[in-house]
């Protein structure tokens, strides 16, 4: 499948990539800096460019079959964010310009109905604290993607970890009674790319979490 992949030099991203490179897809990569992208294979493709910028994004989804975002931010901002609500809307755009349907998102713990569920340091004090800014964006991230007639699942991890894969983890719908735990950033990769083709949780926010 040819997949368009935002966010893929940050840590998740690139074990995205890697794995879905190992899978046969051909992976195009949207990065402002080329030079990051540490791989090199020949079904990968490097499109300069970021989700803010349209023209860049209308380039890189010429021909996709499919997109995964895991846009993310280093920035820790008391001001408020916009690069997940505008990036997401601008990537909505591409993607219905050129008809492509299938739209993997990976938001987080604490985005909608999953505030909450992170255990009480995370919930009263990192996310209300640190990430308030950053999460009520991807708020507004979710419910663009929620509003569009695209084939989408948001995923949203626990608490991400560089350890090996486990190759198994709850994925969640009920919340009920839940509090996320860790998730490796490769057991994440592994099942977004599953998404690509799988339907069973089409138009839903499921968590995954160990």
């Amino acid at each position: 499948m040819k997949v368009l992949v935002i966010g893929a030099t940050g840590p998740t991203g690139e074990r995205i990539v890697e794995q879905a490179l190992t899978q046969g897809h051909e992976v195009t990569a949207l990065v402002r800096n080329p030079d990051k992208l540490q791989m090199q294979h020949n079904a990968l493709r490097a499109v300069k460019g970021d989700v803010l910028d349209a023209d860049s994004l209308l380039t890189a989804m010429q021909q996709q079959q499919a997109v995964i975002s895991s846009l993310g931010t280093k920035k820790i901002s008391l001001a408020p964010v916009t690069l997940f609500s505008i990036g997401t809307k601008n990537l909505l755009e591409a993607m219905q310009h050129y008809n492509v349907k299938r739209l993997v998102c990976i938001t987080g713990i604490g985005a909608g109905d999953s505030k909450g569920h992170g255990g009480f340091l995370y919930d009263k004090l990192i996310l209300l604290l640190v990430l308030k800014r950053i999460y009520d964006d991807k708020d507004r991230q979710e419910a663009e993607i929620r509003s569009s007639n695209l084939d989408w699942i948001i995923v949203r991890p626990g608490f991400l970890t560089n350890e090996p894969a486990k190759g198994s983890y709850r994925v969640l719908t009920d919340l009920t009674g839940v509090t996320a735990g860790k998730i490796s950033r490769a057991d994440v990769a592994t099942f977004v790319l599953q998404q690509l083709t799988d339907n069973r949780y089409l138009h839903q926010t499921p968590l995954i979490s160990n």
